[in-house]
């Protein structure tokens, strides 16, 4: 199981990759939809390590083992209302 710090990193190479996207789009390297399929795969997966980064801190708060929290699947982190 990743630790905190190491699913910090990862959101921070999804966030430069993220960047990388938009400015390779600007400079005519990719398309729209290459961006747009692109950027989809990474903002799910940023929804997910931040939704596992949440569940971390919640066990940890409440006297749980972090290392329980799991990734949840794409439609349940995707599908949250608030």
């Amino acid at each position: 199981m990743a630790d905190d710090i190491s699913i910090q990193h990862h959101i921070q190479s999804l966030i430069d990759e993220e960047h990388r996207l938009r400015s390779a789009l600007q400079a005519g390297a990719i398309s729209v939809d290459e961006e747009h399929a692109r950027l989809r795969n990474v903002e799910v997966e940023l929804d997910q390590c931040w939704d596992l980064l949440r569940q971390r801190r919640a066990k940890r708060e409440f006297g749980e083992d972090p290392d329980d929290a799991e990734v949840r699947s794409e439609r349940t982190v995707e599908g949250y209302t608030g």
